[in-house]
């Protein structure tokens, strides 16, 4: 039996900023995740995010997998990437597309006849959480005791890597029957830097604050209508010295179908990632 949980909610048009800095710096070390709210992306383009991409999954799968994974763009099947590689299960049950950085020329797209207005859809939701992002890094600075502009300063922000992560979770009733317990999105943590997670309000996420203790507790994160679930990746993680938490987190399968959109936002490639002089001392050296 999994307990509900009430995130702690960050206000991004908050002008006392160092007050807002403190709650994300509780957030980081107590959960690992967050709500964001007034960060900027219009509540009209989410919906028509949703729909798009409720749009393409409709498609027959032969349809879908002219547009199969390559370069870590495009369409991933019903089972075809499990998260927990310690289940024996088959896979986990949703289905994806992946739509990386805009300037790179390396994303697919649904041809325009077929899907009108997919595509800029999808790009102009890419540079708004983009934003949003760009936006949060430097409240996330001020919560590690650092210079606001330090992201910027090292290098992070010069090109960021933003990746969107449509997905679609079958309801239980189109899903093959079967004893095996197939989860919707296995447990895992987020290897990179900042997620930012959009979902239509259908329940199924659960987190693991404590990953290294058995048995592991789940707990429930509710929806809030407008707001992203924000969440701290292993490299951010990395970064702070293990101050911040990546927490471990998985959807369940839900009863009814299921659409989100996740964001990945992560430095530049040129960005050295080492622990922050912040994070460390005496007690706390730096984990190699």
């Amino acid at each position: 039996m999994s307990n509900a949980l009430q995130l702690p909610i960050i206000n991004l048009a908050s002008t006392d900023r160092f007050s807002t800095a403190n709650s994300i710096r509780k957030a980081c070390i107590d959960h690992g995740f967050f709500y964001l709210v007034n960060h900027g992306v219009d509540e009209e383009l989410v919906k028509k995010v949703f729909e798009q991409s409720s749009n393409f999954f409709s498609f027959p799968i032969e349809e879908k997998m002219k547009l199969a994974i390559k370069n870590h763009r495009g369409y991933t099947a019903l089972y075809a990437e499990k998260l927990d590689t310690a289940l024996t299960t088959k896979g986990d049950s949703k289905e994806t597309f992946y739509v990386g950085p805009l300037a790179d020329g390396l994303n697919q797209w649904p041809l325009e006849e077929d899907l009108p207005s997919w595509r800029s859809t999808m790009e102009t939701y890419h540079q708004k959480v983009l934003s949003a992002g760009t936006k949060l890094l430097p409240l996330i600075a001020l919560s590690l005791k650092l210079d606001e502009d330090f992201f910027g300063e090292v290098g992070a922000l010069n090109e960021p890597l933003g990746f969107i992560r449509l997905l679609h979770y079958p309801g239980s009733g189109d899903l093959d029957s079967s004893s095996e317990e197939i989860y919707g999105a296995s447990a895992h943590s987020d290897y990179g830097m900042i997620t930012l997670l959009m979902t239509d309000g259908v329940p199924g996420l659960q987190i693991c604050r404590e990953k290294s203790k058995q048995p592991r507790v789940w707990e429930d994160v509710p929806s809030m209508s407008g707001a992203f679930v924000v969440n701290i990746g292993d490299m951010m993680e990395r970064w702070t010295n293990c101050l911040f938490r990546s927490t471990l987190h998985r959807v369940l399968p839900p009863r009814q179908e299921r659409y989100s959109v996740a964001f990945f936002m992560d430095p530049s490639k040129d960005c050295i990632v080492e622990c922050l002089e912040s994070c460390c001392s005496e007690a706390r050296p730096p984990r190699l």
